[in-house]
């Protein structure tokens, strides 16, 4: 269960109270408020607050007194500038916090990111939940030849059915124990500060994650990318869709120069001003290595 009653009740109590406020308002935004958005099996993200909108971007780039000094073509033009050029200050003026419930070994990937304020669920003090990540058969997936980080094709038949019963059996023992250790019940009990180090990665944790727009941007633009593992990319994608309704503007540009857009390098450019000239180019003319031809051909076909 993604939320529990508790989550559920302080939700629908923090919706049914509405504030009037003077500050900048997302429509988009506050429809997304406090609403837990589902992930994986067991996760969520929700939005707990932000600050700013597209008209704080512009403000914050023309350094104006007042919001509503340009029309709204000039101020997506403006953000659109903005996201061209890799100005990064406007997009700072903007925050947001997120809830997110996740498995502890997607937690892992998540904290490199390293700019962004976080505070997680303590299982010094807490008992976490017997709740873990089991993936769906298709998401099983076997070494990739090709990318010592990536998947390749899906298992199949019995050895998916074998997996599958290990991942469940293994994290079910381990949780097993994990309580009979911390029990009081005719022993001292174990710390809990202690006992956690027997649970599996696939458990699910939760933090408190406040970070700056940019900042996102630069997260989704890495984590929402097909080339992402599968179970952080969903995270990624789901938030996409809340900075879409936050920040129409600003998530359209990133959409089109990051998400939709591509880098190249200088061998890369001097290779496709050769192609425009009728030049036929090869992995042995380019001088790019095979890795660096073979991401070549992914961005320009």
């Amino acid at each position: 269960m993604p939320l529990t009653p508790d989550q559920q009740a302080e939700i629908d109590a923090a919706r049914s109270t509405p504030r009037q406020t003077l500050r900048a308002v997302s429509e988009g935004m506050e429809a997304r408020l406090y609403h837990a958005h589902p992930v994986l099996d067991h996760g969520f993200v929700r939005v707990i607050d932000y600050m700013g909108d597209d008209a704080a971007i512009c403000q914050a780039a023309r350094v104006s007194y007042g919001r509503g000094t340009k029309a709204v073509s000039n101020d997506e033009g403006l953000i659109r500038y903005l996201m061209r050029h890799w100005h990064s200050t406007p997009f700072e003026m903007c925050e947001v916090k997120l809830h997110v419930k996740l498995p502890v070994f997607v937690a892992r990937q998540w904290i490199r990111h390293r700019t962004a304020n976080v505070n997680e669920y303590s299982a010094r003090y807490s008992i976490l939940d017997r709740e873990f990540y089991i993936p769906e058969p298709d998401a099983l997936n076997a070494q990739s030849v090709v990318n010592n980080q990536g998947r390749g094709e899906a298992l199949s038949g019995e050895e998916a059915a074998r997996v599958l019963d290990w991942l469940k059996a293994d994290a079910g023992r381990a949780y097993d124990h994990y309580e009979a250790m911390i029990s009081q019940e005719g022993q001292q009990g174990l710390a809990r500060e202690l006992a956690r180090m027997n649970l599996p990665a696939n458990i699910y944790t939760q933090w408190y994650w406040k970070v700056d727009l940019h900042n996102l941007f630069h997260f989704l633009r890495l984590r929402a990318d097909a080339h992402a593992q599968y179970e952080i990319r969903v995270y990624a994608e789901a938030i996409c869709e809340m900075v879409r309704d936050w920040v129409p503007a600003a998530y359209g540009a990133f959409e089109d120069y990051r998400l939709g857009g591509a880098v190249l390098s200088a061998k890369g450019l001097a290779c496709v001003k050769r192609m425009i000239a009728g030049e036929e180019v090869t992995q042995e003319t380019s001088g790019m290595s095979k890795g660096e031809w073979r991401e070549f051909m992914g961005v320009v076909g």
